[in-house]
């Protein structure tokens, strides 16, 4: 009840009433007593009679006071309806998200980019896989298969222990009509025919379950991954950089074979937050009908070397990808290369 707000008359005078009656119940006490007080029995009775009634009427006093002191404290209605909404606000707000520096995400809103003129391959840093920390070099098992390291094999190992030549350069690059989250046509658009083939169908088979998907990252030149590494030794050390960053030979964006994928608007491009949207789980779900693998799943990181990637895929052909799919493995264990501990 606020200063300003009166109790209403009916209670104040009801609880007065109260008080009224107990004192007139004293007063009839007392006057029993002293027309008793000769008979000592029946005046000891009626005293401790007496006191009982003095303490009723006490505790009914202290019981009133309290109710008027609840009574103005007690909040008016409506007093929550000022809570502050902000906490409930959305984050899907595309503004909000620091996309990757090095992918140069235009303001297309994903329409299908199909022309644009060649231009040399921006100095700004790519999206690259994110090695687990671990001792090096990596000790493996005795393949009990054999290992496909023909680079020009889309099935061809690539990793830490399995690198490309020096000099490869895949001779069948070709641009893959698919949408992107950049308009330029440069390397990093390019994949092997094979590859972007397979791509097309994919993006338009999600294009028909209502997903819409851009490519981030494909193709990277020996050069270019090797100028990208070097920029990050200087920068950090050769030992920080490894954390982050694949060594040139060791990437398979140099295939020709991978690429990175992320929604039409490019929100979480390359970056953890790619993990759980619609875009991520259709490809988990998908990807292996058109032959490609999500190279470092969840879960598998002492044997790939590198953490959780959903938007890096892996083109290897239907028939390995539906094999690695349905078992739940990796390329590694595929091939039987699992990395082992010293």
């Amino acid at each position: 009840m606020s200063k300003n707000e009166k109790l209403p008359i009916r209670q104040i005078s009801n609880k007065y009433v109260v008080i009224g009656e107990i004192s007139i119940i004293n007063g009839m006490i007392s006057s029993l007593i002293a027309r008793n007080h000769a008979t000592t029995r029946g005046g000891i009775i009626l005293k401790f009679f007496k006191l009982f009634l003095f303490l009723i009427s006490c505790a009914a006093m202290i019981a009133i006071v309290v109710y008027f002191v609840s009574d103005k404290g007690t909040p008016t209605n409506g007093s929550n309806d000022g809570i502050n909404q902000e906490d409930n606000l959305s984050n899907d707000d595309p503004s909000t998200n620091n996309e990757p520096d090095d992918d140069n995400v235009s303001s297309n809103n994903g329409n299908n980019i199909g022309n644009g003129s060649e231009q040399e391959e921006p100095t700004t840093s790519e999206p690259t896989e994110t090695p687990v920390t671990t001792s090096d070099p990596i000790e493996t098992e005795s393949p009990t298969a054999e290992v496909n390291t023909d680079a020009e094999s889309v099935a061809v190992m690539v990793n830490p222990n399995y690198k490309l030549p020096e000099d490869y350069s895949p001779k069948d690059l070709v641009y893959p009509d698919v949408r992107f989250t950049f308009n330029e046509k440069i390397d990093k658009r390019k994949m092997r025919q094979a590859a972007a083939t397979a791509l097309e169908e994919m993006f338009a088979a999600a294009e028909v379950d209502g997903i819409y998907l851009a490519g981030v990252s494909a193709y990277r030149s020996h050069e270019t991954q090797k100028a990208l590494f070097n920029r990050y030794v200087e920068r950090d050390g050769y030992e920080k950089a490894k954390t982050y960053s694949a060594e040139p030979g060791t990437s398979e964006h140099e295939t020709g074979l991978a690429i990175d994928i992320s929604g039409s608007t490019g929100k979480c491009a390359a970056e953890d937050c790619f993990a759980g949207t619609v875009e991520a789980i259709w490809l988990a779900n998908n990807a292996a009908e058109y032959g490609f693998i999500i190279r470092y799943p969840e879960g598998k990181e002492d044997i790939t070397g590198y953490k959780y990637e959903p938007w890096h895929l892996r083109f290897v052909g239907v028939e390995i990808a539906k094999e690695i799919e349905s078992e739940g493995l990796t390329l590694e264990e595929y091939y039987k290369v699992v990395p082992t501990k010293k």
